[in-house]
């Protein structure tokens, strides 16, 4: 990037962008970064990439001035990759607030112009963004929607965003932070072994006085977090144990929520149909129809909160097989930090000792 470039006024953010094996997903974020005016430069950072991304990034660096990308050779004892990775890239960047953000992203025209705006507006030293989910397949479709449904009730937007409320999270998906709050609440050093780095980081900012803004994105940002189902299972099970707070009965209460609230009604309404289509006894006619008032009832509530979020309402009709595949996995991960000693995550294992510290 020429000087002249990295001095035009207005171009004040520096994009960093982990990238571990993302052959597929690298040209069209950065294409869609290097079309925001702000960005003065695009920082790539090739974590040990074993496939074509080395290629990738050659190509687009003919094309892009404000793209510099360079290699990691190596992860420290103690880094989690990601971590590594993005502190590297904040140790090169240059501009006055630093975008975190990952490699499967893509940045709609304008859109960091407008969050930007609402940054300083709200007074905001770090905004982060729930991005806009591309969601295809049927697995997608049922538990991803349910998982941010229920992450929105951990980490309600308006608290994280209340200076006057305790609870702190960032989506690491977009992070955008102004440096010297990044580097007064110690950056990603200070978060290095954590494998929920995002939130660790938001909370030591608004800890050190930092405000933060916390929104839906679907507008500005898109994002298709897993494009298989193995993937998917890996992500949420490195995640949720985390996300719950270490604690075993906010796992277990939440697991009995959705299997007692969202699963058995269906249960219980199929097996009333099959009573009552038998000629069994009234009564199984009016649990019938109880049952069914119920299971309309869950559904309707969860498709106003499938709008809330920006989703579809017919997404909705997944409710059931969501609820029981989300159950799944908060038991898998509980079951991985408290009994197996370690998690893989992008063909790394973490062990996850401290983790087994559980708080009730």
């Amino acid at each position: 990037m020429s000087a002249s470039q990295q001095n035009t006024p207005g171009r004040n953010v520096s994009a960093i962008v982990p990238a571990r094996n993302e052959e597929d997903n690298l040209a069209r974020v950065v294409r869609s970064l290097a079309g925001q005016p702000e960005v003065r430069e695009i920082i790539v950072v090739d974590d040990q990439s074993t496939d074509g991304t080395p290629r990738v990034l050659e190509t687009l660096g003919s094309q892009f001035p404000t793209l510099a990308a360079f290699r990691l050779d190596a992860l420290p004892a103690g880094w989690v990759g990601k971590n590594y990775a993005v502190a590297s890239g904040a140790a090169r960047a240059s501009g006055e607030w630093l975008l975190f953000t990952d490699a499967d992203t893509d940045h709609a025209p304008g859109s960091l112009s407008e969050v930007l705006r609402r940054a300083k507006a709200a007074g905001a030293d770090l905004i982060s963004l729930s991005p806009g989910q591309e969601i295809r397949t049927w697995w997608e479709k049922a538990v991803i929607p349910r998982a941010l449904v229920e992450l929105a009730r951990l980490f309600p937007f308006d608290k994280v965003s209340d200076p006057d409320s305790p609870v702190a999270a960032a989506n690491g998906q977009y992070l955008l932070v102004r440096r010297a709050a990044y580097d007064h609440a110690g950056g990603h050093a200070a978060v290095s072994g954590e494998i929920l780095e995002d939130v660790a980081l938001a909370k030591r900012v608004k800890k050190s006085g930092g405000r933060i803004l916390f929104l839906p994105g679907g507008p500005w940002v898109r994002t298709r977090m897993y494009s298989t189902f193995g993937a998917m299972w890996a992500g949420w099970t490195k995640n949720l144990y985390l996300l719950y707070g270490r604690s075993i009965r906010k796992i277990l209460a939440g697991v009995a929520k959705l299997w007692l609230l969202d699963v058995a009604p269906i249960v219980l309404f199929f097996a009333n149909l099959a009573l009552a289509l038998g000629g069994e006894r009234r009564y199984e006619e009016i649990a019938l129809g109880v049952t069914a008032a119920f299971c309309i009832l869950m559904a309707t509530l969860y498709g106003r909160r499938l709008v809330q979020l920006g989703f579809s309402r017919a997404l909705a009709w997944y409710d059931v097989l969501g609820s029981a595949l989300f159950g799944l996995l908060l038991l898998n991960s509980l079951r991985a930090y408290l009994w197996s000693g370690s998690i893989v995550w992008k063909g790394r294992r973490y062990p996850t000792g401290r983790a087994k510290e559980a708080m009730p």
